[in-house]
């Protein structure tokens, strides 16, 4: 007689038997039929057209894309008020509609902050202004401090030390004063330089600079005056009239066995010139020593400007780079505009030169608005893309626009 328990078993293990073979199946059925989908759709995607990038965090700095569409057409370089602004505003609304969502407290930025700035004094739209309003209040007009005394992270101070002019409300000056108030008490090494890249020199000294003017204490100039002659004194060559980037090319050279001297590190202390000296008293007493380097510097970029009326990454060696670079060619426009302007450059000599870089660097602007050949960010000479365009940059034609713009009233 067979065991009833023992066939009950054996009944039950078939039954769970073929419940795992049909949920084994079922599964696998279901699998084949996530990878079919997933096909499709893979298909469907690569079927379509290539579309922008959406800007992000890592990428809102700036980019570049393979095909950035075509160049623009209907820009002039007649130096008009129209010509002039009509660029500005082309570029200004490529950039502030492509990044105001990722706007962020970095110096990248903040070069970018001036220029949109300038921009709405030189075209009289209120709407880069505006965006500069309400980025400030985003960040509650606080600086990044996490690497105090680190020059970039001041940098932004600028744009809120502007925007306190407009409104003196003490909220936008508060936390700029209390960091270059930390800045100008503390102990130096004096065996350690402060500012030991020449980039510093546009980041933290036009705010130092500012300040001083705003509150009408010398201190901050003082104070600014002694580290950026220890900058020069390190970093400035009297023979080359050239600014090093940073130490570690004291002894490189370039593939033509000349010096490197990087195009964007001599664009940030051209801009950080005019920056200093429109706050500097006429009476300070190293004002000289400003403008005599500053004219120094002007002569020599003259003499290396491109055929093609542009300067390269590498600015000893033009013919190791194809692309001529935006960034430090607008900054270089942008300080020799202002020092024509202001009676410090000699007018017959100069013009001519910015003007044939005012033309060149328009001939980098694509018909969405992009402002290509940047470099990205970096510390010495590179190639990139003619494509290339990153937000410091367009901050310097923005500014070179407001010095353009302000010559043609002459």
């Amino acid at each position: 007689m067979p065991n009833t328990a023992d066939s009950t078993l054996k009944i039950n293990a078939a039954r769970r038997f073929k419940a795992v073979l049909s949920f084994k199946f079922a599964a696998f059925v279901s699998l084949i039929a996530v990878f079919a989908a997933a096909s499709l759709v893979a298909g469907a995607q690569t079927a379509q057209p290539a579309q922008a990038p959406v800007p992000t965090e890592r990428n809102s700095v700036g980019d570049a894309p393979e095909n950035p569409g075509p160049l623009a057409t209907g820009l002039s370089a007649d130096l008009t008020h129209t010509a002039i602004r009509k660029a500005a505003k082309k570029v200004a609304d490529w950039q502030l509609a492509r990044v105001e969502s990722t706007f962020n407290q970095q110096w990248t930025y903040a070069a970018l902050y001036d220029g949109m700035l300038a921009a709405s004094r030189t075209t009289g739209d209120p709407r880069y202004r505006d965006a500069m309003v309400k980025m400030s209040e985003g960040f509650d007009w606080k600086l990044q401090n996490n690497r105090f005394p680190h020059a970039d992270d001041m940098a932004l101070g600028r744009t809120y030390l502007d925007l306190y002019r407009d409104n003196r409300d003490a909220a936008r000056l508060a936390d700029t004063k209390a960091t270059m108030d930390r800045l100008i008490v503390r102990q130096d090494d004096p065996q350690k330089l402060l500012w030991w890249w020449c980039d510093a020199l546009f980041m933290a000294p036009p705010v130092l600079a500012r300040m001083s003017t705003i509150t009408g204490d010398r201190r901050y100039l003082d104070y600014m005056d002694k580290e950026w002659w220890e900058t020069s004194a390190s970093l400035y060559d009297p023979a080359e009239r050239l600014y090093y980037r940073d130490s570690r090319y004291f002894t490189q050279k370039q593939q033509n066995g000349q010096k490197i001297f990087w195009s964007r590190g001599n664009g940030w202390v051209m801009g950080a010139f005019v920056q200093v000296l429109t706050e500097m008293p006429k009476d300070y007493p190293t004002r000289g020593k400003y403008i005599e380097q500053f004219k120094q510097m002007a002569d020599r970029l003259a003499a290396i400007q491109g055929k093609d009326g542009l300067w390269r990454s590498g600015l000893l060696d033009p013919g190791a780079y194809d692309l001529p670079e935006i960034s430090g060619s607008s900054f270089y426009t942008y300080g020799m505009a202002w020092g024509i302007r202001t009676g410090i450059l000699d007018r017959k000599k100069f013009e001519p030169v910015i003007e044939r870089s005012w033309a060149a660097i328009l001939t980098h602007i694509y018909a969405d608005g992009r402002l290509g050949s940047i470099q990205p960010i970096d510390g010495q000479p590179g190639k990139f893309n003619a494509s290339a365009s990153y937000v410091y940059g367009v901050g310097g034609f923005l500014l070179a626009a407001s010095e353009m713009d302000a010559l043609a009233k002459h």
